[in-house]
């Protein structure tokens, strides 16, 4: 049996497939990104849950895509992390643009993540290149839910928010200075907190329908910004851009299908594939390629 996952920094979802490619258990995790979570942490959120649990003894293959997996380091932490575990399985950690391409595309084309993090590579059709090294949440994670989120609380504080929507962000979050400095600076998982933001993107306004228009006008700008800033730093870097279709994974990418549309023309980018959850795709890569 094989154990494959895929894995967010927010959750991780786990697929045990039988020998047939059926897929015998669903289970999820809070999520495992090892830039930002302890070894400790790492092992106590695995162990935690008890449909993995009762597989420690039985799972001869675990692999692996996650958020963070992308240098060594935090990738190996990860590895040993789930071999002390899983004791008798063997254990392989990707990067989770491994699992996004597997469920987008057998094609070239570019994929990009769009979820609590963001990234993006270009697969060839054979193989997956990363043309730039990812510097995580503080430095880079364009248009993802921790930019998103980062955002929403510059412009509350700064007064850049419509004050119908600002009334109703603060009554929607703890917008407390000290508490948002103590998850930010002190508490772990930071990148998760930034993110928890972004929701409000999404969600139903509360709000009068006459402050309609300047609501999704505030929120159309937010979130095209954000969305320019990724074409043109994670996709147009790469050569192929406007030669191969440009596929979306992740929940920020589904919700903001129009805006991300909207913003390609400009760039004369032909969008792709958007899905949401690639497990689904992950699972299909798996029948087709890998259990025959």
């Amino acid at each position: 049996m094989i154990l494959i996952t895929d894995g967010g920094s927010t959750k991780c979802d786990w697929i045990l497939l039988d020998n047939n490619g059926e897929a015998v258990l669903k289970t999820r995790t809070l999520g495992l990104n090892p830039v930002v979570i302890p070894g400790q942490e790492l092992k106590t959120r695995i162990a935690a849950n008890k449909d993995l649990k009762m597989l420690f003894t039985k799972v001869t293959r675990v692999d692996f895509y996650g958020a963070g997996c992308g240098t060594p380091r935090p990738t190996q932490l990860l590895k040993e992390t789930i071999e002390s575990l899983f004791v008798n399985a063997k254990v392989t950690v990707a990067e989770d643009t491994v699992a996004a391409v597997y469920a987008a595309t057998q094609e070239p084309g570019i994929v990009c993540i769009l979820g609590t993090g963001s990234n993006s590579c270009y697969f060839d059709g054979k193989e997956i290149h990363n043309h730039i090294e990812s510097l995580g949440f503080i430095l880079m994670d364009e248009a993802s839910g921790n930019y998103f989120g980062k955002r929403l609380l510059r412009d509350y504080y700064y007064n850049k928010m419509p004050d119908i929507l600002a009334e109703e962000f603060k009554s929607t979050y703890n917008l407390d200075a000290d508490e948002i400095k103590l998850n930010i600076y002190k508490k772990p998982n930071p990148n998760m907190y930034l993110a928890s933001f972004a929701e409000f993107i999404f969600q139903p306004c509360k709000t009068r329908p006459e402050n309609a228009m300047e609501i999704n006008g505030y929120f159309y700008g937010l979130i095209s910004e954000g969305i320019n800033k990724f074409i043109e730093k994670r996709i147009l870097c790469f050569k192929e851009a406007q030669h191969v279709p440009i596929h979306f994974i992740g929940s920020i990418a589904h919700f903001s299908e129009d805006i991300i549309r909207d913003c390609m023309k400009p760039y004369h980018i032909e969008l792709g594939n958007i899905i949401r959850r690639p497990i689904d795709g992950l699972i299909e890569h798996y029948r087709a390629n890998v259990i025959k």
